[in-house]
């Protein structure tokens, strides 16, 4: 097929005195996600798109939480190895969009520093890198500020070069 579209979606709780990591950017704040490794929902988010894209199963079967030696891990690594398995297949990615639900802090302006980090693990241009970030009006868990999740839409297209 020329092209193919994935989706994907992380939550983690959040928890005081860890760091918050999104799109591979350390955010001021006094509270941050929990998980096993550094709980990046938004570069989770869009590996599992990768990955959903090609059906190649999701993040949790390469990079499985109970193996210890993924404790803590950059999760940039976890996209660039979803990346190398789309690239590794003939695609290469043609837009990524992704949307953060976070009650606080504000994200804003970390997006453009986000994009560029995101655009270089994905081997895109920034143009094709679409960060955005809601709130949900202090409803649920993300508006008690009890947690953060992300979502992420790919498209991959056939590589035309050899």
């Amino acid at each position: 097929m020329p092209f193919r579209v994935g989706m994907g979606y992380d939550v983690h709780q959040l928890v005081p005195g860890r760091k918050m990591v999104l799109g591979g950017v350390t955010i001021p704040s006094d509270f941050g996600p929990d998980g096993h490794s550094d709980a990046d929902v938004l570069i989770h988010a869009m590996a599992d798109a990768l990955l959903g894209s090609l059906a190649l199963g999701d993040i949790g079967q390469y990079f499985p939480p109970s193996d210890l030696s993924f404790k803590d891990l950059d999760s940039t690594t976890i996209l660039r190895e979803a990346t190398r398995l789309v690239l590794e297949r003939g695609y290469v990615v043609g837009n990524i969009d992704s949307i953060v639900v976070l009650q606080s802090p504000k994200i804003a302006p970390f997006i453009p520093e986000m994009k560029i980090r995101l655009a270089d693990i994905l081997q895109v241009n920034e143009d094709a890198v679409s960060v955005k970030a809601t709130t949900t009006e202090k409803l649920g868990f993300v508006g008690r500020g009890e947690g953060i999740s992300a979502y992420a839409t790919v498209m991959v297209v056939r590589n035309s070069q050899p």
